[in-house]
């Protein structure tokens, strides 16, 4: 397919630059296979969701992972964290007006000294001095790194509303988003209901915000993410599946963990990185339905949807989204979609 088949022209006002007032209070906008889109709230949830049925949660966390300072010449530099190595290594993005060569000294925010090591394609090996580590130098001096589509600052608020509530490993650069919706009430609730929720960690990185640059989206070459699912979750979902009950994942980040578990052809356990790219023609394996946000238009994160829904499909969700006013992005509304090959398949066994 080509990139032009997922572009779409979006009111710039539609872009969500704050979160709603209050936690859950978001849109839902269902669309479900075999019944009419719905406009729901959030709270509405629960409608959909049966006793029994297993709810997947990526339970990343964002670290403060913006970093700002010069170089020993005195240019001014920028660096995004993509990946703590270890205690004082770590990998990154870096803007400046040069890039830095190899030995390279670099001084941020916070008296925070660290030298560039090597180059691993884009990114840039960093060794920070001193006896902290880089997640107590982050932590304490690091900025939150809001989507480049937020046009200003990370607030005090931000520190609490771009995380999910949650949140427990630190290693993302970007939220989870579909999963900021879900408050402790909400979930409370839906157990209280007998619905299951288990999580898995997959650390959402940079690249998630980055254009696809080919026509061609099978020469699309993606970036890589570490994840782990766990034998729990495993469990869970099996025992789901042999109950009839369906599986979901909350977010396309948790979509691409089971999928990405589930490549040997049966999901199991295990960790490690992934790049699996999803595109329409590709068969799911684990999830029935998704609850995910309003992606961006030449994306992969649309590309996949467009996969689990339908390309027909998810492209008259998105006129309905933006004639009802939506509010789109990593702040914005949510969905809920289903898929039509498990849905069709749910019948057939009935």
């Amino acid at each position: 397919m080509h990139i032009n088949d997922f572009d779409f022209s979006l009111p710039e006002e539609l872009i969500a630059q704050y979160p709603p007032a209050v936690r859950g209070s978001s849109r839902l906008l269902a669309a479900l296979p075999g019944t009419p889109v719905a406009d729901r709230c959030f709270a509405d949830l629960g409608d959909y969701v049966a006793p029994g049925d297993v709810l997947v949660f990526n339970n990343t966390k964002v670290m403060k992972a913006r970093l700002f300072g010069q170089k020993e010449s005195g240019g001014k530099i920028e660096a995004l964290i993509e990946r703590v190595l270890d205690g004082h290594r770590a990998l990154a993005h870096i803007r400046s007006s040069k890039s830095p060569k190899p030995g390279t000294c670099l001084q941020f925010e916070g008296g925070i000294t660290a030298v560039m090591q090597a180059r691993q394609g884009e990114l840039f090996e960093l060794v920070f001095d001193g006896e902290e580590t880089v997640w107590t130098l982050l932590e304490r001096h690091g900025h939150l790194p809001l989507p480049p589509y937020i046009e200003r600052s990370a607030g005090a608020d931000d520190d609490a509303r771009y995380q999910t509530v949650y949140a427990k490993h630190q290693g993302a650069v970007a939220a989870p988003t579909a999963g900021l919706h879900f408050t402790d009430e909400l979930l409370d609730s839906l157990r209280a209901r007998g619905v299951v929720t288990t999580e898995i960690t997959l650390h959402v990185g940079a690249g998630t915000f980055q254009p696809v640059r080919v026509e061609q989206i099978a020469e699309h070459t993606m970036h890589s993410e570490w994840y782990e699912v766990g034998a729990e979750t495993v469990a869970a979902i099996e025992a789901a599946r042999a109950a009839g009950k369906r599986v979901w994942a909350v977010g396309t980040t948790a979509m691409r963990a089971l999928e990405s578990a589930a490549r040997g052809g049966r999901l199991q356990a295990g960790q490690g990185d992934t790049d699996i790219f999803i595109t329409p023609g590709y068969r799911f394996q684990v999830a029935d339905r998704l609850i995910t946000n309003f992606h961006l238009p030449k994306s992969t994160l649309l590309m996949l949807v467009s996969a689990f829904a339908g390309y027909e499909e998810i492209r008259a969700v998105y006129r309905h989204a933006i004639a009802e006013r939506y509010r789109f992005f990593s702040y914005g509304d949510a969905m809920l979609l289903g898929n039509p090959h498990a849905e069709a398949h749910r019948h057939s066994a009935v």
